[in-house]
């Protein structure tokens, strides 16, 4: 069993719930491994979280009694589509349709009500031409590990919500599953771009692939994550 994980209040998705990504990544790490982390249900703050191994390659995610996630060892292999350049990405932003309405405003990553230095502010639009997604991002250095790089929960944070709006949005929906692929962190402050795109649906899942780009262009994380259309009376 390893430490217990916390997720923190600054770091929600829905209200009072962790976010997805962020949740997903700091499970993640605390294995140390390459995963898929599936929720079993919302990820509740400021609580301990013991992440334990229930069989070779496979673990799961407890509060206390209640499970709260699930976790196995996996190979991400997906095609990455090229990435717009950062001022690209910068102008699609502007159009990024949580600005009118967002079923979670105050989250984390992706809510307009949080402020710059709090909140990951990204806000991902449409590629004029195509099915991709993008948004810039300019992580702070709120975000470092003391050497200059951006911890690896929140490059997995970056890749959880820009597949909503790839796939679902405007319904409301919660992310089921990510599994995150890192080559390389980027630098605290480095002008990046995310991107994402939907890869197929049945019923109310939505599989969407998510990649993080550096200040070069080049791929430095990618994922791949299912969405889950919540129902409505």
């Amino acid at each position: 069993m390893t430490r217990p994980i916390q997720i923190a209040s600054r770091f929600n998705g829905p209200p009072g719930t962790g976010n997805g990504g962020y949740s997903a990544g700091l499970i993640a790490g605390a294995i140390g491994t390459g995963v898929n982390v599936r929720l079993a249900q919302p990820v509740p703050l400021e609580l301990d979280l013991t992440v334990t191994p229930i069989a070779e390659q496979r673990w799961e995610v407890h509060a206390g009694s209640t499970l709260i996630a699930m976790a196995q060892a996996t190979q991400i292999e997906v095609e990455v589509p090229e990435a717009p350049s950062w001022v690209e990405a910068f102008g699609v932003a502007k159009h990024f349709t949580g600005f009118t309405q967002h079923v979670y405003p105050a989250c984390f990553v992706c809510g307009p009500e949080r402020a710059a230095g709090d909140g990951l502010r990204i806000f991902p639009g449409s590629v004029p031409g195509g099915r991709l997604f993008a948004a810039p991002w300019q992580p702070d250095a709120s975000l470092g590990d003391g050497t200059g790089k951006v911890r690896p929960e929140f490059v997995w944070a970056s890749l959880d919500c820009p597949g909503y709006f790839a796939s679902l949005d405007p319904k409301p929906g919660l992310m089921g599953e990510l599994a995150v692929r890192i080559g390389q962190l980027p630098r605290v402050d480095e002008r990046c771009v995310v991107t994402s795109w939907r890869i197929a649906g049945e019923g109310r899942k939505h599989r969407v692939g998510t990649a993080l780009f550096g200040a070069e262009g080049q791929c430095l994380a990618h994922g791949i994550a299912t969405w889950i259309e919540l129902k409505t009376a």
